[in-house]
Order: structure tokens, then sequence, then C-alpha cells
């Protein structure tokens, strides 16, 4: 039998490659929504940058009693979302990807918000974690600068949260998210203006604190005599960039890529913007519009983290977040050399740090992936659609799907659901983090009922679909390995149409094993399946062929 972990983990078909395919990418972040759209050059492969288009929105600007996404914010979103679809398509673009960053991701409201959007424009935005923002962050700066196997620090000042990350031209060694941000910490400790004393020294003293234990994870990955370069990405570094430039050279520079910032003058704009006014601060040449409220939390962010850091410049690299989701599309569909060695790589490691975290059983859980692999590939035409990338989830879940006994024996289904969904992992958008959380907490026990909050949280009804059968197709895998002693080494499926009937021969691993036990579980358990697939369930035991 194949083992599944220490094989290649399963890849996406490779689409067929054309010269210059056309894509954008929308990020809606907690200050603006910016989209860039790009002409994908496959035989390098590289893309070129052919629009820009930014909206200041703040869709962190939420309700202060609720947390909630206020409604004259997400109209204002939509619209632009809106505006944002015609200048692709104008441009030809072929597809558009979204993704949705920490103000969406906290608001209780934000997944309704999304689910407006796609229902108001056909829009379908991917909500992601704080890591998952981060490892898209690495890709997109490393599509526009050279490390030449020399670690970098990476810094992204976002409008909710601040990503630091340690890589090396290869995969990140560290990724970390925290929230600060420049709208969050304006609107949350800036009352005064200019800003009182008492109010910047909390804010630098609050900016240190919630920093610290990003830094101490980068440096705890660093390698002995290794002294990285800092990167810094997003509008507060190129705004502190962009003033500096103007002052000092009396002109814009061409390009903000490689531009350098010392600590010492990043400490002197920051005492010059903590003594004047917002209006003052919007009359500074280069300063754009609205940045002004938002620049001197930025500032102190990035003076905070370059003092932890100790380091003395910081170096600007205009790609960032929308430059990794057009990197990461790439992967995913096969655009880069390789094809999806990186994405899935970053999958299966992710997946497999979970099952070790916890102390899942690989072996058992191993064969369970294969029996649900095979059964879904058996059926697929017949009893499902589903494609490549539910198969991924699938397998995901298959692997994971005990892992709540780290927790508990007792209703270790509903821990399993905890972790994954907390688990921080890579290389999935949160909604297919929610689906293969939901598969692995219906592995057992109940099926999915609307009463769920979990299977609440699936606001598509195609998400929902893909739980409801691909979870009843977990449970006969599960079933399959009852002992979780290999007592069955494969399985043949067989349905008869005209008799609405699903045979399942088992091929046992011993002749001597009547494999009771797991023929057991099966009649247990063949109810979801039965009633998800509306057919009549009957398991076999095959004789094991004698050899002569």
């Amino acid at each position: 039998m194949v083992n599944l972990v220490s094989a290649s983990w399963e890849s996406l078909p490779t689409q067929t490659v054309e010269q210059h395919r056309i894509i954008a990418a929308i990020d809606l972040g907690t200050n603006s929504l910016h989209m860039v759209v790009v002409r994908i050059e496959p035989t390098l492969p590289s893309f070129s940058i052919i629009a820009r288009e930014k909206e200041t929105v703040r869709l962190g600007d939420r309700d202060i009693e609720t947390g909630n996404l206020k409604p004259e914010v997400m109209e204002r979103a939509i619209a632009t979302l809106g505006r944002f679809q015609e200048i692709a398509k104008t441009l030809n673009a072929e597809t558009i990807i979204a993704v949705a960053t920490s103000a969406v991701r906290e608001a209780p409201n934000g997944k309704d918000f999304l689910q407006s959007v796609e229902d108001e424009l056909g829009l379908s935005v991917d909500l992601i974690s704080g890591q998952e923002e981060a490892r898209r962050i690495y890709l997109g700066v490393l599509s526009g600068m050279e490390f030449n196997n020399h670690p970098h620090i990476i810094i992204d000042i976002g409008g909710g949260s601040t990503e630091i990350i340690l890589g090396d031209s290869h995969e990140a060694r560290t990724l970390t998210s925290t929230k600060v941000g420049a709208v969050r910490l304006t609107s949350e400790l800036i009352t005064t203006d200019p800003i009182s004393n008492a109010e910047f020294k909390y804010l630098q003293a609050y900016a240190r604190g919630m920093l610290e234990r990003s830094v101490e994870e980068v440096q705890a990955n660093l390698k002995l005599g290794e002294f990285p370069r800092l990167v810094g990405t997003s509008g507060t570094i190129e705004t502190l960039v962009m003033i500096q430039a103007r002052e000092k050279q009396s002109s814009v520079p061409s390009t903000l890529n490689g531009y350098e910032l010392s600590l010492k003058d990043l400490q002197e704009w920051v005492n010059r913007l903590r003594k004047i006014s917002n209006s003052e601060r919007a009359a500074i040449p280069g300063m754009p519009e609205k940045r002004s409220e938002v620049i001197l939390a930025g500032a102190v962010i990035l003076q905070e983290a370059m003092n932890l850091l100790g380091v003395e410049s910081v170096t600007v690299c205009e790609r960032s977040l929308r430059e990794g989701v057009i990197v990461d599309w790439m992967l995913a569909h096969g655009l880069i050399e390789d094809r999806l060695r990186y994405q899935t790589s970053v999958r299966q490691r992710s997946v497999l740090k979970i099952a070790n975290k916890y102390h899942v059983n690989l072996e058992h859980s191993d064969r369970v992936a294969v029996f649900a692999l095979s059964i879904f590939d058996q059926t697929k035409g017949t009893l499902h659609n589903w494609g490549a990338e539910e198969r991924q989830l699938l397998q995901a879940a298959a692997l994971l799907h005990n892992c709540g006994h780290y927790v508990s024996h007792s209703s270790h289904h509903k821990h399993s659901y905890y972790l994954i969904r907390n688990g921080e992992l890579l290389g999935y958008n949160e909604t297919e983090v929610e689906i293969i959380a939901n598969l692995a907490r219906y592995h057992r026990k109940s099926p999915p009922k609307k009463k769920h909050e979990n299977y609440r949280n699936l606001v598509s009804k195609n998400h929902r679909q893909i739980v409801n059968q691909l979870s009843a197709i977990l449970r006969l895998a599960v079933a399959l390995d009852r002992r979780q002693i290999g007592a069955i080494t494969r399985v043949q499926c067989e349905y008869l149409l005209e008799q609405q009937e699903f045979n399942l021969k088992v091929f046992p691993s011993r002749a001597d094993d009547d494999c009771a036990l797991e023929l057991w579980s099966l009649d247990y358990n063949k109810g979801v399946f039965e009633a998800e697939f509306g057919v009549k369930f009957v398991a076999n035991l095959e004789p094991l062929a004698v050899l002569t």
C-alpha cells in the first residue's frame, strides 16, 4: 500500500499554459482596498504589473460596541470592488483572486459581508489567516527581490496587523502576525491632536509589548553569525520613504524599490510627526490623502520593531500581499517551475506539523486517507462530481480526523474540529480550513446538522454539500481501519444504477482474518452514506487469493 505521508502530496492538474495570461488580485485590507492587474509570462515564468488601483475604504473602522463592519463602510467597499471588477474586465483579466485580512477576519459579520459581495458582484473572496497572509506576503516579496540565499526579515505594517517574516530565498523560516496596525492603534489609542506625551508613550510601549513575541520567534530561528537585512512593505513604509526622499532630494524617486530608510531618520520623523496636528501632517509634501491620520501609529510600529530587531535600516519592496496572491495562484495552476511542489509541500508539511503536534497515529490516519481517496476516486462521476481541490481537502481531513484525541477521547471529533480550525494550516484559505475541520468533525457520531454552529459557519450551499458528501466517505474510510492494524488492504467499489445499490468489496490483509469488527463498523456507519447518496450500501469480504 502507498504511504501517503512519505509519498508525494497529491497535486492539482496543471492547466494548459497560454502566453500572456492576464489576472487580477484584490486585497481587502483594514485601511484600503488594493488591486493589481498583471500579465503572466509563463515561459519565464514571471509577471509584469499593468495596472494598480487603490481606494481608502477603512474596513477597520468598525462599530465600537459590536465589532461589526459598518453598513456604510460595507456599501463603500462593495462599490469599490465593483469598480475594480470593471477595470479588470476592460484590461481582459481572465480571473480575479480576492483575499480579505484582519478587519474582515475579526468582524462578527465579516462572513456575511463576503457573502453579500458574492451575491451582489459574483466575486468570491478568500478569508485568510494571519499566518497565511504572512506566507503570501513572503511570496510577493520573493517575486520582486533577490535574496541570494541570505536571511532577510520582512515587515509588513497593515491597517489591522503587522506581519514579521524570516526567509532566505527558499521557504519562510518564521511567519508571524500580530494585532498591531496603523488604523487599529490610531483608533484605539490616539484621542489627542497633536498626540499628548502620555498617549505617545503608551503608544510606544503598547507597540513594543505586542511585537516582542514575534521578534523573539524570528530571532530564535536565526543561525549563529547571521545578520539579516530588514525589508519593509506596505503603505506606511512607502509613505515614510516618500516624504523622506521628497525632503532630502526635492524629487520623487522613479521607484521606491530598494530605497533605504535609516533608523535615525525614522526616529527624527516620529519626533516631528508627534508634535504636529493631523492637518499639518496632511500638508507634508508626498503625504498621500488620508494617510496623515494613521502615519504616526504606523511609524511607531516600525520604529519599535527595528529597535527590537536591532537593525539600523529598512529597505523598501513595493511587492507584497497582492503580488503574493498572484504567485500563489501561479503555483496552484502549474505556471511556475516544479508545478505544485512548493505549494503542495507547504500544505503537506502544515498538515503533518499539526498531526505531530497532537500526537496523531499517522500509520492509522495514513490508511484512512488511502481508503478515503480510493472511494472518492472510484465514485467520481457516479455518486459525486468533486475535483482535485476537494480531494485534497478530504485527504487533509483524513490525516487529521483523530487529532482531537489529544484533548480527550470523549467527543474527540468535536475537539478535532477546534484544533484544526485554530491550528494555522498554511496553504489553505479560511473556507478550506473550515471545510477540513468540518469533515473531521463529522467522521463519527452525528451527521451534519443546521443547528451545529460549526456547520453554520459554512455560508455557501456548495461548501455544505462538500462536507455532507465527503464526510460520509470519510466515515467509511475510518470504519475500514477500525482496529487500526491494517486488517484491510484495499477496496473495490461497484455502483449498480438500476438497483440503486452500492457494493463495497473489502480485501483482507490476511486469509485467516474475518475482519468482523471492520464489517460491523461499516454496517454501523453506512446509514449516513446511504442517506447522502440515496443508495443501498452492501459490504462484502472478498476471499484472499491463494498463490499456487
